[in-house]
């Protein structure tokens, strides 16, 4: 049995997300028939993390198995020549051969993920779809001082999303960082793993703390209070991207 690690790009505005659903197509689903129509076999594909419906990513990476070893280039060109032929808005941009011991979840040591809000009065008929657009100013300065109270060892449970499985809302935020790039405000998130939701609602937070209608060490005791609805409001799903995973 060979097992193959894939790094994956994808534009979610039309996907249901990473993991198969009974109605519509998704990342994962969209994959395994694209294997399945070049090889006639039928493998699950398992994904470092399951992506919500409009997510994007930039380098998703995943793992699955064959009973026999394929050569690596004509396996990536396979998978790409089945996804353009139905228009799948999904590319295979390297696959590794790696020891069945990897897991492309299980093995991770940390995902990253990065979040883009266009902040200006007009929409970018270029980057529908991509961005969150606000149309207002943010003051990015009240936003990076209330980040700093994320960072670190918290109980995330304000940040969590509704539904989530976690076993414990107790998460170690490694990093979070916002840049303004133009008209571009985007944020930088590095943890080992995310609740559900977690990136959107702190997202979320802070885009109210740079309009305004929550102070920067508001943040604290909303962290502290472990309540979702003290928390601000979910960031819409498109200004979302899987950045990378570190194993």
């Amino acid at each position: 049995m060979a097992r193959y690690k894939l790094t994956i790009e994808y534009d979610g505005t039309n996907l249901v997300g990473w993991q198969k659903q009974d109605f519509g197509q998704s990342v994962q689903g969209l994959l395994e028939d694209a294997l399945f129509a070049f090889s006639g076999v039928r493998a699950e594909i398992c994904a470092a993390g399951r992506t919500d419906a409009g997510v994007h990513a930039i380098a998703q990476v995943a793992h699955f198995d064959l009973e026999t070893k394929m050569d690596l280039y004509h396996l990536r060109e396979a998978f790409n020549a089945k996804l353009r032929e139905t228009g799948a808005p999904v590319a295979v941009v390297e696959i590794e051969s790696v020891a069945d011991t990897f897991h492309a979840r299980f093995s991770a040591k940390k995902r990253s993920y990065i979040y883009r809000i266009l902040n200006r009065r007009a929409r970018s008929v270029l980057l529908e779809g991509k961005v969150w657009h606000v149309n207002f100013k943010l003051d990015v300065d009240k936003m990076r001082e209330a980040a700093k109270y994320l960072i670190g060892h918290h109980d995330f449970s304000a940040f969590r999303g509704a539904g989530c499985q976690a076993k414990s809302p107790v998460k170690t935020l490694d990093k979070l960082d916002i840049e303004q790039k133009g008209d571009e405000i985007i944020f930088y998130l590095e943890a080992k793993s995310f609740l559900y939701h977690q990136v959107r609602n702190i997202v979320g937070t802070l885009k109210m703390v740079g309009d305004g209608h929550i102070k920067p060490e508001d943040m604290a005791q909303i962290l502290e209070s472990k309540r979702r609805e003290d928390a601000g409001v979910t960031a819409p799903a498109c200004g979302l991207y899987f950045n990378k995973v570190e194993y």
